[in-house]
């Protein structure tokens, strides 16, 4: 099984700050290169008062700056987006990166942020509906030839064109621990995706899309399994905690992987031998050149051999 490592980006640069975030990607992304293949940004408007990229339009500018690595959004929220307006972005994304474009999606959760921009918050069963209808069109869109009409519960298409058709058709990984939003990553995804959870979590859950797939008649091992959340490592448990707890939300081995790089490499092993084979992780503590090293060299090469 090959092991992937993916970065996660902040959702933005400190405030007052704005040159930071893309400083901080000059220095590292060169010291990480052979070791991280993509590139993610989480799909958001903003967090309180902090400064909040939009996804889509940051990952444009990722894939043109830095076209080594592949691109992915984790996870959009289905419903900001007209589905059949996101198959023509996502197909375009994929045609000018030459086929490096991964699209993440999930039902959406963070309720603030609809009401803010004024996007209707439906309940979590119409979310779902709507996830359902997002990612019929988007396959329909990529992959049928001519003009596409598709009649959902909450979405619909009347004689759309999506050309050119992206090739290859983007992967598609859905994000979300939900029973009915697994049962959707059965049906229609690539990739799952759980976010900032430990081991137990994400076992429990897993044997539920297992459970989901043996239903629907499908080899769960078609299903590529991947991870989300932070990382951090230190030369010593106090100096990873110290990384850890560095940011407003605290993390720690119930969330995060966090410890020493021999602590790391225990934990993703734990991962591994449930099935993960991709990991994107936000590293805590870059452009620190400690920190670029001990997780290049002594956790991600060990990991690998």
């Amino acid at each position: 099984m090959t092991i992937d490592f993916g970065l996660g980006l902040p959702f933005g640069p400190p405030a007052g700050q704005i040159e930071q975030w893309i400083n901080t990607l000059d220095a590292s992304l060169p010291k990480l290169g052979k070791h991280f293949r993509s590139l993610w940004m989480t799909d958001h408007f903003f967090w309180k008062d902090q400064p909040t990229y939009e996804a889509l339009t940051a990952l444009t500018y990722l894939a043109a700056r830095f076209p080594e690595y592949e691109i992915g959004p984790m996870v959009l929220g289905q419903n900001y987006r007209n589905p059949a307006h996101l198959a023509q972005m996502a197909a375009t994304l994929q045609a000018l990166t030459h086929g490096r474009f991964i699209l993440g999606i999930g039902a959406g959760w963070k309720e603030d942020e609809y009401r803010a921009f004024n996007f209707r918050f439906p309940t979590p069963g119409e979310r779902i509906e709507q996830l359902e209808d997002t990612l019929v069109i988007l396959k329909k869109m990529w992959t049928q030839a001519g003009q596409i009409s598709y009649v959902g519960k909450h979405y619909s298409v009347t004689d759309a064109w999506c050309e050119p058709k992206p090739n290859p058709v983007p992967p598609i990984m859905v994000g979300g621990s939900g029973t009915k939003t697994m049962l959707l990553t059965a049906k229609y995804a690539d990739w799952w995706n759980m976010s900032d959870v430990n081991k137990a979590g994400y076992s429990e859950r897993l044997a539920i899309l297992k459970q989901h797939c043996t239903t629907i008649g499908r080899d769960p091992a078609s299903l590529r399994l991947t991870w989300f959340g932070r990382m951090a490592v230190g030369k010593t448990q106090a100096e990873a905690e110290g990384y850890a707890n560095s940011r407003e939300i605290k993390y720690s081995t119930q969330n995060a992987f966090v410890g020493t790089p021999s602590q790391v490499v225990e934990q993703l092993q734990e991962f591994i031998a449930l099935g993960v084979s991709y990991f994107m992780v936000d590293l805590i503590g870059l452009p620190n050149a400690d920190v670029i090293e001990m997780v290049t060299e002594e956790v991600i090469s060990k990991v690998r051999s």
